[in-house]
């Protein structure tokens, strides 16, 4: 049942190709009856040499031998159809998919990434449906031109012998029942195979992408180990459903030379008692062939069309997650901004039964305001942070900008107005100047050159091998993590956001760069709301307010000197950090 509903859902896909889809159908009848005719020709030939061996002109024969090689260029032609614009529907189709998949990822929240690996996401959106593009265009294909030879195959041979042909078709369902138990078997398998895939590409995307770690503490040996074991699982695995296609293909073979067997046998004694003539039993064996081969090739196909239920299996896995982090049905975008914040008894947790993050808590901050939070790890700053742009949705409470709830606003237009720079910068694999313009697609570049300057960051592109076209290499490697840094900012300057959100943008620095970056920092949150998540209590010294948040929630509050003058937990890490 799940496999016919996932195929109902699977059908719309091939809406905007019906035009090439039913045209290859007719081509694919048309490489049938070619393939059909040619039984009936030698039966012919066979009964004339048979009863009346004068027939067997010269003439006839190249007459027979005409009309087979005209059914075979209309064969070609057809075929050509199939195997080329066929194969290219299917590629669409796989296309579409593949951009719907990555469109209902771009929806899915934080919360999705925090649980799924992203080596499992690649494999589902590349391999998976690579398989799909095969299922779309033979599946169809396929079923019907076995449907169309077994009916006609069917209909003939009743016309040659109706007894032997009862007994023929007597034994299929047998057949057919004994391939779809191995059927069922090899598709778990093939699925088992698949979710196995999807992990070990995971972890050979985590091995690579911390290869510096890795070298850094030669620890190469543990992931090979590692790497190891998941291979030989993915062995164990694959060879136990090459086991199931062995036992598939196994009996197909006996069914196969069991009908050879009964139409041999049954035919002869058909032929010793005038029920047959020659002609006739050897266009029907002609004919079991063409249907035994039909049968092969569903059985065949069966691997193929199990890899391709297993890919949309897994596609609509992934389709059919909910956003937890969507638009209400009435929200509308943001106006102006003047940039007031407050967190009203606002509680959350990451997981429905888990620990609250934040519980009860309670904060305003003034529109162009620059408010710190400080406090040991755990505490939640960043889980705070990432409640204002809706990362993820509270849990209790409400957040308001400009004294409107949050929720009210449409996502695209709320995080327009937030401006983000994080410790972990990511820069994509391009120039410095696309990774800019990231803040504002469709900037020009003047103003990208602008937004440089004001990062701090124009005298050091302008140094690179070429300037703002530099390529930056993936995840930023060729530049030093200042420079990352100070190109994060200019995204942000060139946004241009009221909002502003630097979480521990400069922890991970050293201590020029951190200069430096913290003067680009200073500039950026002049004349907007702030809020900064630091461990370097330096850097927020001049800060409107420092709020102080444990895992009680918001244990003191007020400015640097104000703090220090209470001796309480501020104070305590002020001290330690001097």
């Amino acid at each position: 049942m799940k496999q016919k509903h996932q195929i109902r859902r699977f059908l719309p896909y091939y809406k905007k190709y019906m035009g090439t889809m039913v045209f290859d159908l007719v081509c694919a009848a048309f490489t049938t009856v070619c393939e059909l005719v040619l039984p009936m020709i030698v039966r012919t030939v066979t009964n004339r040499a048979t009863y009346d061996i004068a027939a067997l002109t010269v003439p006839f024969i190249l007459r027979m031998g005409g009309l087979y090689l005209l059914l075979r260029l209309v064969d070609a032609a057809a075929y050509y159809y199939m195997a080329s614009v066929g194969h290219i529907m299917g590629t669409k189709i796989e296309t579409d998919m593949r951009a719907d998949l990555f469109s209902h990822l771009q929806t899915l929240s934080f919360r999705y990434y925090d649980d799924v690996k992203i080596g499992t996401i690649m494999s589902r959106i590349t391999s998976d449906l690579f398989d799909v593009t095969e299922f779309a265009h033979h599946c169809p294909e396929e079923f019907f031109i076995a449907f169309v030879k077994i009916f006609i195959s069917f209909i003939i041979l009743c016309t040659l012998n109706i007894p032997l042909t009862l007994i023929v078709f007597a034994v299929i369902p047998f057949m057919i029942a004994v391939l779809i138990f191995f059927n069922t078997r090899l598709r778990a398998g093939f699925r088992e195979q698949r979710e196995k895939l999807g992990i070990l590409n995971s972890q050979v995307e985590d091995s690579l992408l911390g290869i510096r770690v890795v070298k850094s503490f030669t620890a190469e040996k543990i992931e090979q180990e590692k790497f190891g074991a998941g291979n030989r699982e993915f062995l164990g695995i694959k060879s136990r459903v090459y086991g199931y296609m062995g036992q598939f293909q196994s009996a197909n073979r006996f069914f196969e030379g069991f009908l050879y067997i009964i139409v041999v046998a049954a035919g002869t004694l058909f032929l010793i008692n005038g029920k047959i003539n020659p002609g006739d039993l050897i266009a029907y064996l002609l004919y079991v062939t063409t249907l035994i081969a039909s049968i092969r090739k569903i059985v065949e196909f069966g691997e193929q069309f199990q890899r391709g239920m297993s890919g949309i299996d897994r596609f609509y896995e992934i389709m059919d997650e909910i956003p937890d982090v969507t638009d209400a049905p009435d929200a509308r975008p943001v106006g102006e901004v003047r940039g007031e914040l407050c967190f009203e008894n606002v509680s959350f947790a990451y997981h429905e039964e888990g620990a609250k993050v934040l519980s009860g808590l309670n904060l305003t901050v003034p529109a162009g305001q620059k408010v710190a939070l400080v406090g040991p790890s755990g505490g939640g700053k960043t889980t705070l942070c990432s409640l204002i742009p809706r990362f993820y949705d509270i849990t209790d409470g409400r957040i308001t900008l400009d004294g409107v709830d949050i929720h009210t606003y449409t996502l695209r237009s709320l995080r327009e107005k937030i401006g983000v720079v994080q410790q972990d910068v990511y820069l994509f694999s391009g120039s410095v100047r696309e990774n800019i313009a990231y803040g504002r697609p469709g900037a020009d570049d003047a103003e990208i050159i602008a937004a440089a300057k004001n990062a701090g960051a124009h005298e050091f592109i302008t140094e690179l091998p070429d300037g703002y076209d530099t390529y930056v290499g993936e995840r930023g490697v060729k530049l030093s993590g200042g420079q990352k840094q100070r190109i994060s900012i200019a995204r942000v300057f060139l946004k241009n956001p009221p909002i502003l959100i630097l979480d521990e943008a400069t922890s991970a620095l050293d201590n020029q760069s951190e200069r430096i970056v913290q003067r680009s920092l200073e500039e950026l949150s002049r004349g907007r709301t702030s809020l900064i998540v630091a461990h370097r209590l330096s850097t927020i010294r001049s800060a409107d307010r420092i709020v102080v948040l444990t895992a009680d929630g918001i244990a003191e509050q007020g400015t640097h000197a104000e703090l220090l003058a209470k001796d309480g937990i501020y104070a305590r890490l002020w001290n330690s950090a001097q």
